[in-house]
Formats: structure tokens, C-alpha cells, sequence
């Protein structure tokens, strides 16, 4: 279905907020590559990962058309809070985790972190059932301290199965399986990401214990939670599950906006960061971003679910408008754009990766190209050519007068020694077109779910870290 597939070379990190108010923050960190083959073997990796993504999330969209409308209502508070983020980099994927204090009493759990899923959820044993947590991966399994953490439901006061029979279970949990032998049996589910990967389990209600600015904590009550038996795919190797970061009535994030206010932010540093950069996920009412900066349209609804649409009319190269139908933003005609902290490279529907590769490869003509697969345009930055070229300026305009520009190191990227590429794929049209996170870094992104409204503002992300 979805999947987190962040770049290695990634890290994502919000800087501190000033407001007076409690702040709740998620670290994260980046680690660094081993070697030059390895970077490149991962990157190939990814972007593979990063097509099965597409394609997972655009079967998703067309399912999700024929979903009933669920509406979120928000609560805001006057308390924000913080949770520390890091890469999984030194796992040898391209993940965000974040620690989460699940239970009463609260256990820590290692989660990765996907704005494109809804089922928050963790390896866990109940009444019995221990011998049932699997784990299994394709290809190298990696060790790591996180993925050894079971929970132990049984044990926690606050956790309450959700039972096949309830409403709940029937009609609001979009991948609830219909068998129910019992009344009083827990509703299951099999959730299905990308490349195969899958966690089966079921369902419950559980609180979160999360920490605001200055250390104080309080309880999220109120979570559905994924109650994992058997998890399938090398993402899952090096964490305890998922939490769910997408746009939904049952994800982490409109829980935690519902109590905490309607917004929530990060900011992603440098892909090429040391592996001490770190970065937040922060939820609250106040404003991450300053109040004049830019403001794009969410577009929020129950067949777009748990993605986040924006409203884009355009992209300029150099200043110019390219001539891309207008047809390829509009998500009613199976096109429109997300963003996404899942997806590493930034994917095109065809005649707007055309357009966006040839304005943008025109003014680097000189410099003497190299084959770099899976990139179509790569350059050998070495050359004494290089030394001479001008990378003409990329714009996203979106509807309205908001307008998203981009380093240059975002879009012509770092994929071997002496070697840059322009960082995009195509994805046949009508399809859907994606911000992904190499294209998002060193901007705080502020989502604005009461009203709609997508907020950024150029950042380092880096703050002070401590794990």
C-alpha cells in the first residue's frame, strides 16, 4: 500500500518553535552511507521502492473513490508537542523512526514514520498468542535492538480490542476483514504496503504517552492501534512497526490533532547531512512557519485518503512557464500531485517529466554526460565544463500565488563522486505526481489540516540533538 522509502542519504528535521505554549517534538537523525557502491546500491533501491510506491498509491486513490466520507473535527489545545525523530539509515534502509511510549504502563517502541499510511501499528503478543510475532524479510535480514521489542498487550491496563462485531469494525476501519467466528473476537486486519510487504493482526484502542517542550507528559487516549502478528518485508526488520502520519479518522495524526490543534509540521534536512543533523515532528495550534509565508491548498477528502494533494497550476524552469496540460494537476482526471516524506525522488506524470527534463538539461548541455541508470540525465561534475554551468532555477506554482523554489541540490542531486543527476521519474499519464523528499528538504512543511492549508519556509531543520 504505502510505504516509507527515504532516501539514505535523508534526514528530516524541524527546527524549534518559539512559542510559549507546551511543544511536543520527534527527532530525527540521518547516518551516513559505508561506501560509494553501497550508496549507489541502495539508491537503485529506492528508486525501485519508489515505483512500487507510485504504483501502490494510485491503486489506492482509485479505491478510495468509492470510500464513504468520514469527517475529522479538531480540538485545539493550548500544549504542543514534540517527539524526536532519526534516521534508519545505519539499518541500511532509507526510514524515519520515531520513539513512542505506547501502553499503561508505557513502553518504548521504535516506529517508522509514513505520511502515507493509516494503521498505526506494533509487533505485539496477546493472551497467548507469543509464538504467532514473525518477522520476515526478503533478502539480507539486517540485526538491530529495535526490532527486538515485542508488546506485550496483556500487560498494559489501557489497551481494549476492538471487536469483529462492533460498528467501529464494520464500518469505520477501511481494512477490517469481514470474518468475525465470535462476537467478542478482535477485529483483524491484513494491511497491504508496497513490494509486497504486509502486516497482518488486529485492532484495539491504546494510549500513547507523549512529551511536550520542558519535559512534561500527558496521556493520548483514544489511539486505534495495530495489534501485529506476523509482519512481512525487510522494512519491518529493523523497527517495531509504524506510525501513521497520513490523512485519516484513525491515524496517529488526527488523533493527535484533534487534542493538540489542527496542525502538524516537520522539516527535512540535507540529504547529504552528517549523521548528528537532527530534526522534529511537532504537533500543536501555533504556527511552525512564520505567518506571511507561502500557503498552498490541501486537498483533503475521503477518496484522497490518507494522501495529501495540493493544488499545483504549474512548473517554470528559469522563470519561463512550461506548457504542461493543465489536465495533469487535477486530481478528478487521475492526475493531481502529493507530497509525500515517503517517496525519495520527485515522480512526473510523462509531459510534465518531459517538459521539466528538457528545459532543465538545455542549459547544462555542455558539460559531458555519463550513464547513470535509473537517471536519465547525469553529468560528470568533474569536467571543466561543470565548472562554467548555470543550474536555471526550478518553481512549483501552486493555485493562488504560493510558489515552492527549491535549491538547486534538490533537484540536480549527489549520486556518486563527481556525478549529478536530475532527480525525477516519469509515471505514465493520467498518474499521479509526487514532492518527494529530496525535493522537500531544508524547508519546514506545515499542514494545516482545519483549514486546508499547506505552509513552508526555507530552514536548515538543524537544532540541537539529543537521542
Amino acid at each position: 500500500m504505502h510505504w516509507l522509502l527515504l532516501l539514505l542519504l535523508f534526514s528530516a528535521t524541524p527546527e524549534s518553535t518559539t512559542a510559549t505554549g507546551s511543544h511536543l517534538r520527534l527527532t530525527l537523525h540521518r547516518l551516513p552511507y559505508s561506501t560509494e557502491s553501497s550508496r549507489l546500491d541502495r539508491l537503485r533501491a529506492i528508486v525501485h521502492g519508489d515505483r512500487w510506491r507510485h504504483r501502490t498509491i494510485a491503486g489506492e486513490i482509485a479505491r478510495r473513490r468509492m470510500a464513504v466520507e468520514v469527517g475529522s473535527s479538531f480540538r485545539a489545545s493550548d500544549s504542543e508537542i514534540e517527539m524526536p525523530l532519526w534516521s534508519g539509515a545505519y539499518t541500511g534502509t532509507g526510514e524515519y523512526f520515531v520513539r513512542l511510549f505506547l501502553g499503561t504502563p508505557a513502553r518504548p517502541f521504535v516506529l517508522v514514520t509514513d505520511t502515507g499510511s493509516d494503521l498505526t501499528w506494533v509487533t505485539c503478543r496477546y493472551q497467548g498468542t507469543a509464538d504467532s510475532v514473525q518477522r520476515r524479510g526478503g533478502g539480507r535480514k539486517r540485526r538491530s535492538r529495535q526490532s527486538k521489542r515485542v508488546f506485550e498487550a496483556d500487560r498494559s491496563s489501557s489497551f481494549h480490542p476492538i471487536s469483529c462485531s462492533s460498528s467501529a469494525c464494520r464500518t469505520e476501519l477501511p481494512f477490517a476483514l469481514k470474518a468475525c467466528p465470535t462476537p467478542a473476537t478482535p477485529c483483524s486486519y491484513d494491511y497491504q504496503y508496497a513490494q509486497g510487504s504486509s502486516a497482518k493482526g488486529f485492532f484495539a484502542n491504546e494510549s500513547a504517552t507523549v512529551e511536550f517542550h520542558g519535559r512534561r507528559r500527558t496521556k493520548l487516549k483514544g489511539l486505534v492501534v495495530g495489534c501485529t502478528s506476523s509482519a512481512v518485508g525487510t522494512s519491518f526488520v529493523s523497527s517495531d512497526g509504524v506510525l501513521a502520519l497520513g490523512y485519516g479518522p484513525n491515524t496517529f495524526v488526527s488523533r493527535a490533532t484533534a487534542v493538540f490543534g489542527g496542525r502538524f509540521s516537520y522539516c527535512l534536512v540535507d540529504h547529504l547531512s552528517p549523521r548528528n543533523a537532527t530534526g522534529h515532528l511537532t504537533f500543536g495550534p501555533r504556527h511552525s512557519v512564520p505567518s506571511n509565508s507561502p500557503s498552498a491548498r490541501l486537498i483533503l477528502d475521503s477518496f484522497h485518503q490518507p494522501f495529501y494533494y495540493v493544488a499545483v497550476a504549474g512548473i517554470s524552469v528559469a522563470g519561463e512557464l512550461l506548457l504542461i496540460p493543465p489536465s495533469i494537476w487535477n486530481s478528478s482526471l487521475h492526475g493531481g500531485a502529493i507530497v509525500d516524506s515517503g517517496t525519495t525522488l520527485t515522480v512526473l506524470a510523462d509531459p510534465a517529466y518531459r517538459a521539466v527534463v528538457d528545459a532543465l538539461s538545455r542549459p547544462l548541455a555542455a558539460v559531458p554526460r555519463v550513464k547513470f541508470d535509473p537517471f536519465e540525465y547525469c553529468y560528470n561534475w568533474t569536467s571543466p565544463e561543470a565548472a562554467h554551468a548555470v543550474v536555471p532555477g526550478l518553481t512549483l506554482n501552486f493555485v493562488g500565488s504560493a510558489q515552492f523554489s527549491p535549491p538547486a541540490k534538490s533537484y540536480l542531486i549527489d549520486v556518486a563522486t563527481g556525478v549529478k543527476c536530475l532527480g525525477f521519474t516519469s509515471t505514465p499519464s493520467p498518474g499521479i505526481s509526487i514532492i518527494g523528499n529530496i525535493m522537500q528538504q531544508n524547508h519546514m512543511w506545515e499542514f494545516d489540516l482545519e483549514n486546508q492549508r499547506l505552509r513552508f519556509h526555507p530552514s536548515n531543520c538543524t537544532v540541537g540533538s539529543k537521542r
